[in-house]
């Protein structure tokens, strides 16, 4: 994908540069994928953005001079000056400041997607410039650009560093561009690159599809800076309507000391939340979403999804507290009026439906318009704080009466410590405190609305947490420091005479307000409106009321649409979709407005909101407990993708974070804990049990595979036991989905016990097959995982099967976690097959034994591979579930050609092929992965002919449940156990718990009884349980001599008949065919010939009606038996019967009766 640099162009067009390689292959004007710039529209294609390669560098649009002082220039440097050579500065150009003057700074943003190359005032711009640019014209000079551009390394076809290579998707910062392959790279030139290659880390875009044709259109876009966007709003929300109505009476109770435990506590558990959310959200570029994001990229969708739902839902009624709030605080001021509309309880409803569509209407007008209504709010509520504070410097005699004195030496001593009452205790006033503390993520909730979140988030959340807890604090002392904790309000209470048993410190003030007690109307603990009675001016106290309320109400207004969009969008809901839709340039989730304002209107008009309360405070502290879980869990997970930029955390602060919020959960309220934590655990169930198909990286996948490694390494310190056995089964399905029977039956026996591999060869030219290699790995490993089994998928390239099936038993697995069993199927056509093919096939197995593998080999009568019958299954499959649909198969795609195996498994019937499928091959060889589909509505799907029936049938046995019947155990050659381990294994699975284990064994006639006692004292000293043992002693007999007769006339074809031939024709045809059977070979193996012929009789005699049969693979001397010979047989022994596992394992015990 080489392409061209373009000349000088004249002034009528702008001129470009592509993607220049070291290679020419057009002179006119076009890159290799003939793309042409000019008469189209212009925008990045495959070819032209995969070759961008500009290095990314701050500060774009500075002055020319800047630049040659900063590239070591004097000033001097003219267009072809000497000094100019080689040295050049790569800079961004925003094209939305065009307009500027080349000696203007500023304009440019580091991220952008436009570069030019400024070389003593020359510009080389890159194509992404033209796309926003059009009427700007470009000038540079190609003399001295190409060769040093070239030498500096950024006009070759390798790429330097670039910020774009690494983003995922198109996104308002710039576009994505895909470095070159390393095929492209690497490969010989004369071949084609990758057409389907993946981009590393892109999520498995496509490489010809991930470059984004997007160009951001930063106009009428709303970005919030840190102040704006995170402090203010932080502020706003944590200064809640507790500071002006609840704090006095905070004080009151637990005094001035305990009050500032109380604020510490609960700043103690929200600084932990801010340094751990800081943690995450410089973790990485933050998308919309807030702490649903962060929670959901740190922990994976399960966490996220459950946390992000209750954390909308929380935002959404935490709407409908506030309102209510305010609602209450203005029915109070109409009551002190007289001017009530109905009555209390309908007023506010009133009240609080008319404040939430106001809200409402600010928030859909933009997030703009909500910005400058929350300023407009703080500056209110920072105006009530000083009138507070003013008020306090200015003690005025007729606010005395009721408990106010200004800054009192005595009244701070006696209001230091505690006084509770009314059954208050430290922890009731701290739960009713802490809901005040809470509102830190107020900013990280619109994470998606910031300018630079990563910068915004920690400063903006961090400075919010310190400015209100001094604030908190200084308010607790003032008042504590101010006001009596108990005043009557009555002028005449002043003491005239001194009292000598009155030690309160308004008796000192000559007040005596103990008439009153123990029920005062004033003072701090009877007054909610002491902070009103003590400003210098309490309107506007009320007006702080208001804006508190109010303001905290619209940012929980905003927060919930943002966090319920971004977790729509994610679909971990499909039921939810509908909401992610955004509307205008800044996206908003119009939707999402709505249904919090319909959520907030209904609990508004239920007006019960003490119940709610809790809840809300408790779905806010479970979200604030994993968000400081997550750090703990990335920083345990040791992941190397978590390195915060924001360095001041600690895993184990975090994790005290974490359990400190669960025990405020139940601190505030029990109740709500236990309802929180069950319908946080419900909905994370659900989430699992569903399987979002995301991959954010999570930690949880990080520490898995921590985990997995740990005990893989701990395994491989620990020698094998024989008790802890285990088959581990290298399994040669070639495609998984080629085989199911092969794998439904293995997969029986190893589920939940043992390893399963499933092995696949690639042959053919290696670069196809390296294609394929990587495309399948991902493909079968998500089709296994799709199909519930638990089995891996290892393909490797190899010349020729042996060699692939050497390659997989010496290297595949893991420490421990080794195969130690082969098992193929078996090759059914082998009489029709190229003999070589039953070579490799047979020296597969002679391989195995000698690497000391156990070798199973299962046939069905039906064959097992139903690769040219997929598009079928599936259509007949598609069918029985809606009997009206009509699909028509127009072709069906195989993994073998005729004449090289791309795609070749170890297993059974590597040619079950009939003349006409091998037409329909396809020509390239690819594997298919999906079998090609044409709806049609008229024709029904072509019949299966009887055999390609019964093989799909067959495929699915091992699906179903097999009910009351007979695995048959031919047990006649100790192996060490393996033939009996595996239908034992077999029976303790659900789907073959019902059947019965017989075990036939070889003995002598007239000893038969007593083979039979000691074969069950040795199962029973085994546990293994069975239902009958019996004794054959008629295996020697002589088989019948029509079978003796079939066998010779299958053997014929491969006989080498050397007796009848001259003594060199014979060796050379030995030499050249070995598989050949010699007449000397059949003669000396006869007996074991007629063995297999005659066991096969017996086997139809006894066992044509079990399940399953379990037999003892015969072991052919390696060198000795001719391929053919073998082959013969493991068909006679096995023709004709029910599915059949021949088992030889590799002679070392695999049971015990030991303890």
């Amino acid at each position: 994908m080489e392409g061209k640099q373009q000349q000088h162009q004249p002034p009528a067009g702008p001129a470009v540069m592509g993607a220049a390689s070291d290679e020419r292959r057009s002179e006119d004007g076009k890159d290799g994928a003939g793309c042409e710039t000019l008469g189209r529209p212009l925008g990045p294609t495959p070819s032209q953005s995969r070759f961008q390669v500009d290095l990314v560098a701050e500060g774009a649009g500075r002055p020319a001079e800047e630049l040659r002082k900063a590239s070591g220039e004097d000033g001097a440097a003219g267009k072809g000056s000497e000094e100019a050579k080689g040295r050049f500065r790569v800079n961004f150009v925003d094209p939305s400041a065009g307009d500027e003057s080349p000696g203007e700074p500023g304009g440019g943003s580091s991220e952008g997607g436009n570069v030019s190359f400024q070389n003593g005032g020359d510009t080389v711009m890159s194509e992404g410039s033209l796309h926003s640019g059009g009427h700007h014209h470009y000038y540079y000079d190609t003399h001295t650009n190409t060769y040093y551009l070239r030498t500096f390394g950024h006009n070759t076809m390798d790429a330097v560093p670039r910020i774009d290579y690494y983003r995922h998707t198109a996104a308002d910062l710039g576009e994505k561009l895909i470095r070159p392959s390393l095929a492209e790279l690497h490969d010989e030139l004369d071949k084609e690159p990758f057409e389907d290659g993946y981009a590393n880390g892109d999520e498995g875009t496509p490489a010809g599809e991930a470059t984004a044709s997007y160009t951001p259109d930063s106009k009428g876009v709303v970005k919030f800076g840190w102040i704006k966007g995170v402090l203010v709003r932080c502020m706003l929300n944590i200064w809640g309507v507790m500071l002006f109505i609840r704090l006095s009476w905070i004080v009151g109770q637990a005094g001035i000391g305990l009050s500032v435990v109380v604020i510490g506590m609960a700043t103690v558990v929200t600084t932990i939340t801010g340094l751990s959310t800081s943690a995450i959200a410089t973790n990485g570029f933050v998308r919309g979403g807030g702490a649903y994001y962060l929670i959901s990229r740190s922990l994976g969708p399960e966490f996220g999804g459950a946390i992000g739902l209750i954390f909308a839902f929380a935002n959404a009624v935490a709407v409908a507290m506030y309102v209510v709030g305010f609602a209450e605080t203005v029915v109070e001021l109409l009551k002190e009026n007289g001017a009530l509309m109905i009555d209390e309880m309908n007023d506010i409803r009133i009240i609080g439906a008319i404040t939430v569509v106001i809200l409402l209407g600010i928030s859909v007008a933009g997030m703009e318009w909500e910005s400058k209504a929350q300023i407009v709010l703080l500056v209110i509520l920072i105006l009530a704080i000083g009138d507070f504070v003013i008020g306090t410097f200015i003690p005025l005699d007729s606010k005395k009466p009721k408990g106010f004195f200004g800054y009192k030496a005595e009244i701070f001593m006696e209001n230091f410590g505690p006084d509770f009452r009314h059954e208050e205790t430290f922890f009731s006033v701290f739960a009713i405190f802490f809901p005040a503390a809470t509102g830190i993520l107020a900013g990280a909730n619109i994470s998606g609305d910031l300018a630079d979140p990563q910068s915004a988030i920690p400063k903006g959340t961090l400075l919010a947490i310190l400015i209100t807890t001094l604030v908190y604090v200084g308010i607790a002392v003032s008042v504590g420091s101010c006001v009596v904790r108990d005043a009557t309000g009555n002028v005449n209470d002043t003491i005239v005479t001194e009292l000598t048993n009155c030690t309160a410190a308004a008796c000192k003030l000559n007040y005596d307000f103990s008439s009153c007690q123990p029920v005062c109307q004033y003072g701090l603990m009877n007054n909610f409106q002491v902070m009103s009675m003590v400003s210098g001016f309490a309107p506007l106290i009320s007006a702080g009321i208001f804006s508190a309320t109010l303001s905290s109400a619209l940012a929980s207004l905003v927060s919930a649409p943002k966090i319920f969009q971004a977790l729509c969008k994610d679909n971990i809901y499909p039921g939810f979709q509908m909401f992610a839709r955004g509307y205008g340039k800044n996206n908003e989730p119009l939707r999402g407005y709505l249904l919090t304002f319909l959520i907030a209107l209904g609990f508004i008009l239920i007006a019960e909101l003490n119940v709610i309360a809790p809840i809300i405070s408790n779905f806010f502290l479970a979200s604030y407990a994993l968000i400081n879980f997550s750090v703990f869990h990335a920083s345990l997970a040791k992941s190397p993708g978590w390195r915060p930029a924001f360095k001041y955390y600690n895993m184990w602060i975090s994790l005290l974070g974490a359990i400190l919020c669960c025990i405020v959960m139940f601190v505030i309220n029990w109740w709500a804990a236990l309802l929180t934590y069950v319908i946080v655990l419900g909905l994370y169930i659900y989430v699992t049990y569903k399987k979002p198909d995301v991959n954010w990286g999570s930690s949880t996948q990080a520490l898995t595979y921590l985990n997995a490694l740990q005990h893989s390494i701990r395994l491989s310190g620990v020698e094998d036991h024989v008790k802890n056995f285990r088959p581990q089964c290298l399994i040669m399905t070639g495609a998984p989905s080629a085989r199911p029977a092969l794998l439904h039956l293995v997969h029986a026996f190893t589920k939940n016990v043992g390893l399963m591999i499933c092995g696949h060869v690639h042959m053919g030219p290696r670069r196809q097959a390296m294609k394929e290699l990587s495309t399948d790995l991902a493909k079968y490993q998500r089709w296994l995982i799709k199909n519930k089994m638990k089995a891996f998928y290892a393909p490797v390239h190899a010349e020729d099967l042996r060699d692939g099936g050497q390659y997989l038993m010496q290297a595949a697995g893991l420490g421990r976690m080794r195969p130690n069993t082969l098992v193929v199927g078996f090759k059914k056509n082998w009489r029709q097959s190229d003999m070589r093919d039953v070579e490799t096939y047979i020296n597969l197995f002679h391989d195995a034994f000698d690497i000391q593998y156990g070798v199973v080999v299962i046939r069905l009568k039906e064959g097992l591979d139903i690769s040219h019958l997929q598009g079928q299954e599936e259509l007949l499959s598609s069918q029985e579930k809606s009997p009206c649909t009509k699909d028509v198969i127009v072709k069906v795609d195989y993994s073998k050609k005729a004449e090289t195996d791309t795609s070749v498994a170890f297993a059974p019937s590597f040619s079950e092929r009939t003349t006409t499928s091998r037409k329909e091959e396809d020509e390239d060889g690819k594997t298919p992965t999906q079998p090609l589909l044409k709806k049609d509505s008229k024709s029904q799907p072509s019949p299966l002919n009887l055999a390609d029936q019964r093989l799909l049938d067959a495929s699915t046995q091992f699906q179903k449940k097999q009910g009351k019947s007979n695995i048959d155990v031919w047990w006649l050659f100790d192996d060490g156990g393996l033939t009996l381990l595996i239908p034992y294994l077999l029976t303790t699975k659900k789907k073959w718990k019902d059947c019965r284990i017989r075990v036939f064994i070889g003995g002598k006639i007239n000893r038969i009884d007593h083979d039979r006692r000691a074969m069950a004292t040795l199962l029973s000293k085994f546990r293994i349980d069975f239902s009958d043992i019996m004794v054959l002693g008629d295996i020697n007999t002589k088989p019948k001599k029509e079978n003796i007769a079939a066998f010779e006339e299958m053997i014929e074809p491969f006989r080498l008949h050397e007796d009848d031939k001259e003594q060199e024709v014979a060796d050379k045809m030995k030499e050249d065919e070995p598989w050949r059977i010699t007449d000397n070979e059949l003669e000396l193996y006869k007996t074991k010939t007629y063995r297999q012929i005659r066991l096969n009789e017996l086997l139809q005699e006894h066992s044509s009606t079990a399940n399953i049969i379990v037999m003892s693979l015969p072991v052919a001397r390696k060198g000795a038996v001719s391929s053919a010979l073998y082959m013969a047989w493991l068909e006679a022994l096995s023709k004709d019967l029910p599915p059949i596992l021949l088992v030889r394992g590799n002679h070392q015990s695999v049971l015990t009766f030991y303890s």
